[in-house]
């Protein structure tokens, strides 16, 4: 049984776990706090352990940005990133959301194109040679 939710501060250490197992580090531990203290971070728990997180803000031109999707990679291609997204879609405080992702990552351009997102530019210079791919997708 899963369960998506707005995260809350007794879930930090549990975020920041699944965010370490990913990234190999801790250093956004002060950021994901920010974003729980924000009301801007979402998490899926399996079995009530949480297996994945989503972050965003609205600083993007006034629309929802998801800045992060992290899912722990044991808990990986089991529909835990396309729970995240659905919430964010169905729960975002903005009429548009967008994402990105490098052009490397094709696992995850899937999973944004199998939730309904288009892409919607190109950003180069952030990773020399890995350009980012801007997604989008409209709560109408």
């Amino acid at each position: 049984m899963y369960n998506v939710s707005k995260a809350n501060m007794t879930y930090l250490d549990d975020i920041v776990h699944v965010d370490s197992e990913v990234s190999g580090s801790t250093s956004r531990r002060d950021f994901i706090k920010e974003t729980i203290e924000k009301r801007c971070c979402i998490v899926v728990q399996e079995a009530n352990n949480i297996v994945g997180f989503l972050t965003y803000d609205t600083n993007f031109f006034d629309c929802s940005f998801i800045s992060l999707i992290m899912v722990s990679p044991s808990k990986r291609r089991k529909g835990y990133a396309s729970l995240l997204l659905k919430y964010m879609i169905n729960h975002s405080p903005t009429a548009k959301v967008f994402s990105s992702t490098n052009c490397s990552n094709v696992r995850m351009q899937k999973v944004f194109e199998a939730n309904g997102f288009i892409q919607s530019g190109k950003i180069e210079n952030l990773d020399e040679g890995d350009p980012e791919i801007v997604f989008f997708k409209s709560t109408y």
